[in-house]
């Protein structure tokens, strides 16, 4: 059976299964480097060196969200180009894409190598982690181009039907990284710069490996140098649906410098250290739900652009049962292990371990209600629907979480930073869940009229696609 045209034919839960578990599998790797990362970094350099990751880590997020946002957004458009059997306009995205990649990589480094120090200190660097946050950083600033690129254009490789390929990408970084990382720290001391370098040098290799599928495999996509010019009716679609995914990590590194500035105000490094940890944890218990909204989405795109409307409900519904299950499973772990889980960072300080146990159980109570929104969000990015996305995009860590994080600790302190995660979990997903029964309601009218205008005219075409 052809890759693409199995999206179509193979069994719902079996393509779900086949799609998300290469990613969730490489997510897991990376993500279980991010948190090898910080043990030794937390060992080797103490509450200070966990402090300083906290502190660089939205710039590491601003740089994701970039490849997210053009990676995703033109994701969906080939998945459901791929889907209409248009394989030419479906490259032209991806050319399209690339270009993007390296113009944006360019266009954010530079500033913020130029501005580094003052810009460390607005996310919440005192004077004492300053020096390990502008170690770590501005190696990893200085690669950022290997690593949008990489990122990126892995996702076309997952679109083209082939997820196992798209999950070695994580895979052959994320292993590099756990190599390389212990041996430039420890081996060589170079301290919070040998960690940047480990991980500069793995996102290299990544990005190589990636642009080799496209340029000396027998891929389905080809980069051409004709689709690399860039075509603003494409680049708008591209941005338009990519965006809602930009603007979840993007506040994310906005609500990572809100939380710093806020515990480094009522809690000190400590508390800092300590909420780097929860989200260390946070994103681990998360990924195997992110993994099912990467896999979903070249599923739900091409049978979307085919009006198999049946197969989209069906994918969904699948696809929002077992990450939410993943999810609960998983936080039971945190809600009766909270101490042991923060003592792998750093066994030997008291105040990580009291303030970070305490953290863990409050900030990530409800986080089995986060999988709805993620999945969602996925969900509709897929559809090319990207005013949806966007919504669903900003209520949780934009309309609820901020205005929270804003107001809450002024009364509470440091306990009004913990229970604003809880609140808006809650309502993002109340909220998404009435997002998503409406757009079904509207997907199964959508099939209604199909069998209506196949049965009074049999040469028709039923349905309509948004992109």
């Amino acid at each position: 059976m052809n890759k693409t045209n199995a999206l179509s034919e193979e069994n719902t839960i079996k393509l779900l299964i086949s799609y998300s578990l290469p990613m969730i599998v490489g997510l897991f790797v990376g993500a279980f480097y991010n948190i090898i990362d910080r043990v030794f970094i937390g060992n080797g350099i103490g509450d200070l060196g966990i402090a300083g990751i906290a502190v660089s880590f939205p710039i590491m997020m601003t740089i994701m969200a970039f490849s997210t946002l053009i990676g995703t957004g033109a994701t969906a458009l080939t998945s459901i180009r791929l889907g209409e059997k248009n394989t030419a306009e479906a490259e032209k995205v991806m050319g399209n894409a690339l270009t993007l990649l390296i113009i944006v990589s360019i266009l954010f480094t530079v500033p913020c190598l130029i501005f580094l120090n003052p810009i460390l200190k607005a996310f919440g660097a005192s004077p004492e982690v300053l020096k390990p946050a502008a170690d770590y950083i501005w190696i990893i600033l200085l690669a950022s181009i290997f690593m949008i690129v990489g990122s990126g254009m892995n996702n076309f490789i997952r679109a083209e039907g082939n997820p196992k390929k798209a999950m070695f990408t994580l895979l052959i970084g994320s292993v590099l990284n756990v190599i390389l990382a212990p041996l430039f720290i420890f081996g060589f001391g170079w301290g919070m710069q040998g960690a940047a370098l480990a991980t500069a040098i793995s996102q290299l290799v990544s990005a190589l490996w990636v642009l080799s599928h496209f340029f000396l495999s027998k891929s389905l996509l080809k980069i051409r140098a004709k689709n690399m010019q860039l075509d603003g009716r494409l680049v708008g679609k591209i941005l338009a649906v990519g965006v809602g995914s930009f603007i979840t990590q993007l506040a994310s590194s906005v609500l990572f410098v809100i939380i710093n500035n806020v515990l480094l105000r009522y809690g000190g490094n400590t508390a800092i250290a300590g909420m780097n940890v929860v989200n260390a944890v946070q994103t681990f218990i998360m990924l195997p739900v992110w993994g099912i909204s990467l896999g979903i989405q070249p599923i739900i795109g091409y049978n979307y652009g085919a009006k198999n409307f049946e197969r989209v409900k069906s994918t969904l519904k699948t696809a929002l049962i077992i990450s939410t299950v993943i999810a609960s499973v998983a936080s039971l772990f945190v809600y009766f292990l909270p101490e042991y889980i923060v003592a792998i960072f750093n066994s030997e300080s008291r105040q990580l371990i009291s303030f970070g146990s305490h953290a863990l159980v409050t900030y990530l109570l409800f986080t089995p209600l986060i999988g709805l929104s993620i999945v969602a969000s996925g969900y509709f990015q897929s559809l090319g629907k990207a005013k949806q996305a966007i919504l669903l995009s900003l209520t949780r860590q934009v309309f609820i979480l901020v205005p929270a994080l804003l107001i809450l600790p002024r009364f509470l302190g440091v306990e009004g930073v913990l229970i604003s995660g809880p609140i808006s979990d809650f309502c993002a997903a109340a909220i998404t869940f009435g997002c998503v029964v409406a757009n079904l309601k509207q997907i199964q009218n959508q099939m209604k009229i199909g069998t209506t205008a196949v049965q009074s005219e049999p040469t028709g075409i039923a349905g309509s696609s948004e992109s």
